[in-house]
């Protein structure tokens, strides 16, 4: 199960959305007349005159589940599980509608409910993006629903506003955390996709405690885009690329050469021979030795002087034609 917040400013262009999309179902409604879009709009937008200095009082919710949970979800145990979330979210006493959406292969609804609650006090969004994550995460483990592996498994064209700019900032630092050894690297590659790094330092020292990535107007912790983007593990990271680089540069500065490995692979052969019949050693040994000397084993092609023998030949052709010469 995974939810989106959203706050907004209009009530009508909200409920017209979910209301009035093809195969929509108003499950649920509190506080308001669900006759039609027209109603909702009319007595969610009454209730908000009590704030009318709240510019955002629409608050819109977003909750899924995974096409494999299709079986287990109802239009009841749905409803059920969208009122939990609200609660765990603090959402309370205020009008709000629900309503399930068919027109995506994994089961999803929608909550419009109103941010001025019924005595007229501001329902706080603060910290919403925090709060949602742990309440799916309470929501989906209690109910046992499908868990999806990783980040790779989200539709990223179904994503929009924080959370798409959330997903590509997970892609491009994931991206470049694999070719990276450094922070220097890192920082230069992500430069270049318009993401800057900012480090949060202990106070008065220059120790580094904490990360975060901005992209346009938006600059978020590491560790909220992923658990794996923490410093501290992105510190790790890079200094294990860092360590597989100096061991595989260590292994080729001392890779003996193919005519070595292939001497000292038949050396061993000869010697286990040796053991059954000593005479036949010292004429192989000689052998091995003239078959692997510098002198005799073929060199690599020297594409330029093949190419200059080539260039010589047809200069030598073209004068013997010229000299009415035939062959």
């Amino acid at each position: 199960m995974i939810g989106k917040p959203i706050t907004g400013r209009s009530f009508g262009g909200c409920v017209r959305y979910i209301v009035d999309k093809p195969e929509a179902k108003i499950l649920f409604a509190e506080g308001v007349r669900m006759q039609n879009a027209t109603t909702l709009t009319n007595d969610f937008n009454l209730q908000r005159k009590m704030r009318p200095e709240l510019g955002k009082a629409v608050g819109h919710l977003v909750l899924s589940w995974s096409k494999e949970d299709l079986s287990k979800l109802t239009d009841s145990v749905m409803l059920e599980h969208a009122k939990e979330y609200m609660q765990k979210m603090g959402i309370r006493n205020t009008q709000f509608v629900v309503v399930r959406h068919h027109d995506r292969l994994h089961p999803h609804l929608h909550v419009v409910y109103n941010r001025v609650d019924n005595k007229g006090a501001t329902i706080t969004d603060k910290n919403n993006y925090t709060r949602n994550i742990k309440a799916c995460r309470e929501l989906t483990l209690k109910y046992g629903y499908h868990w999806g592996k990783g980040k790779e498994k989200v539709n990223r064209q179904a994503l929009n506003g924080k959370e798409k700019i959330r997903y590509e900032l997970y892609d491009a630092i994931k991206g470049a955390m694999k070719t990276s050894k450094n922070w220097k690297e890192l920082q230069a590659k992500l430069t270049v996709q318009g993401i800057g790094i900012a480090y949060k330092f202990k106070s008065g020292t220059k120790e580094v405690q904490g990360i975060s990535f901005e992209k346009g107007e938006l600059k978020m912790k590491g560790s909220a885009i992923d658990r794996s983007l923490s410093f501290s593990r992105m510190d790790a990271q890079l200094n294990r690329n860092q360590q597989v680089q100096d061991y595989h540069a260590a292994r080729e500065a001392h890779q003996p050469s193919l005519a070595q490995q292939l001497r000292e692979t038949i050396r061993q052969g000869i010697h286990a021979e040796h053991q059954h019949s000593p005479n036949v050693f010292g004429v192989v040994e000689n052998l091995l030795n003239i078959l692997l000397s510098p002198e005799f084993v073929p060199s690599a092609p020297d594409p330029v002087g093949d190419a200059e023998i080539a260039r010589r030949k047809r200069k030598k052709h073209q004068a013997e034609q010229s000299q009415g010469v035939t062959r």
